[in-house]
């Protein structure tokens, strides 16, 4: 039997690109889930807001008594933001995409992603609309690309919906079933 490629027990450091809506909220819940979390925007500032959300929210969550406040301190030191799209994805195991749906956008991404990140990580994008088999097309490796659509507000919503395209590795099918 031959070993898996992808592997759940293999994710540990995760670079979310865009900390919007969806990326915070994503940045949250992989923080809080045990993993090192890089938060990257398109400016050092975009990022640190999206940072500044994620303590707010595990903020009110302890404030509730639905967290302690050392699983948010613990979730808040694994969590980094960046405005370098090349120190978010050096050395990690799973890139997760929460841009704006526009094709072009997420493709163009989706190229430089491939070209940063290691040969060996997956590669997740956030689409609830888009053809994956569109995006997994800017890739040399389209095999290792995922669809992972969280819900809003990902903190709140225990729900992801896993795509596959025609060409996506069933083990990173399986780790994004399993991560998720």
């Amino acid at each position: 039997m031959s070993t898996p490629r992808f592997a759940v027990d293999r994710i540990h450091r995760i670079a979310v690109i865009g900390a919007g809506t969806m990326g915070h909220g994503i940045a949250h819940v992989a923080a809080l889930a045990g993993h090192d979390v890089r938060l990257y925007d398109v400016t050092a500032e975009a990022a640190a807001a999206g940072r500044a959300k994620v303590v707010a929210n595990l903020g009110k969550g302890v404030e509730l008594g639905k967290l302690a406040a050392d699983a948010r301190d613990a979730a808040l030191a694994r969590l980094t933001a960046t405005g370098e799209l090349a120190v978010a994805c050096a050395e990690v195991d799973l890139v997760i995409e929460a841009v704006p749906e526009k094709l072009d956008l997420k493709q163009r991404l989706f190229r430089e992603v491939d070209a940063l990140a290691p040969a060996g990580a997956l590669l997740a994008s956030n689409t609830s609309s888009l053809s994956l088999a569109q995006i997994a097309a800017a890739v040399g490796d389209g095999a290792r690309v995922v669809g992972m659509h969280f819900f809003n507000p990902v903190h709140l919503m225990k729900l992801v919906e896993v795509v596959r395209h025609g060409g996506s590795d069933p083990s990173a099918v399986a780790t994004a079933v399993d991560l998720a």
